[in-house]
């Protein structure tokens, strides 16, 4: 049996996908990459007993500044990574800004971080690194 998809459908299909997940950012360092390779990039680690919420990014910019200006001091590296995540999960956040209009996240409770990973779509990918060399 054949099945042949038209280019107009292929299209459509993504353009579907797309409006049921949203795009969201990660910075990371080095240990916490390790167990998002670890995973096979399929999800994020537990958050630490001290560690309340996970919060991804909204925006790459955002996510940059932290790995670069942050990660990179506390350990040497940072990461940015990012991820689909369904639009149905994330809406039941609301953003919170916590500096310039850049700065937006999602505040998830560590407890719902076993959800979120089942709610991510495809891969979580590096799309960044900044060293201090």
């Amino acid at each position: 049996m054949v099945i042949t998809l038209s280019i107009e459908r292929v299209k459509r299909t993504l353009t579907e996908m797309n409006n049921q997940t949203t795009l969201l950012y990660r910075p990371v360092g080095p240990k916490e990459l390790s167990l998002i390779a670890a995973s096979g990039y399929r999800e994020f680690p537990p958050r630490l007993p001290d560690q309340p919420i996970f919060y991804p990014v909204l925006n790459e910019d955002y996510a940059t500044q932290i790995a670069r200006d942050w990660n990179v001091k506390a350990s040497g590296s940072g990461y940015v990574t990012r991820f689909a995540l369904q639009q149905v999960f994330a809406n039941r956040y609301s953003v919170q800004t916590v500096g310039g209009s850049v700065h937006q996240e999602l505040w998830i409770p560590s407890g719902d971080l076993p959800e979120l990973n089942r709610n991510i779509v495809g891969l979580i990918e590096v799309i960044a690194e900044f060293t201090t060399e």
